[in-house]
């Protein structure tokens, strides 16, 4: 009963079908998990990667559904869990000798972000 008594109000974002693969977008999540707000914005702007983008987009739309559905200020606000899943692939063809087609699988992935208060209530 300890456990259920310390109810933790959180706000996520979810991207579906990110155009990245999994374990590219898994070393920018690693980066950001339990950062605060601040500095979950800001660390991926410095980052070398494709995948910065897509995670930037959903740090700042689970912090809009945060302040806007659950009345949290964006100050107090920490990346309390973040993961990556494995999604569909975009299947493609290439062509080839003698009309064959060679396929292509094109990785996607499933990014979310939970967004927690840091003050804690009583």
């Amino acid at each position: 009963m300890g456990n259920r008594s310390k109810s933790r109000v959180e706000a996520q974002a979810l991207g579906k079908n990110v155009r990245v693969s999994v374990t590219k977008m898994q070393r920018i999540i690693d980066r950001i998990r339990n950062c605060s707000y601040e500095e979950a914005l800001v660390s991926p702007e410095f980052m070398p990667y494709r995948a910065c983008y897509p995670v930037s987009q959903l740090v700042l739309s689970a912090a809009a559904n945060a302040s806007t559905n659950l009345g949290l200020n964006k100050s107090d606000l920490f990346v309390s869990k973040a993961w990556v899943s494995n999604s569909t692939y975009l299947r493609r063809f290439r062509a080839r000798a003698q009309g064959r087609g060679y396929p292509i699988r094109r990785p996607t992935c499933k990014v979310t972000i939970h967004l927690s208060s840091k003050s804690v209530g009583k």
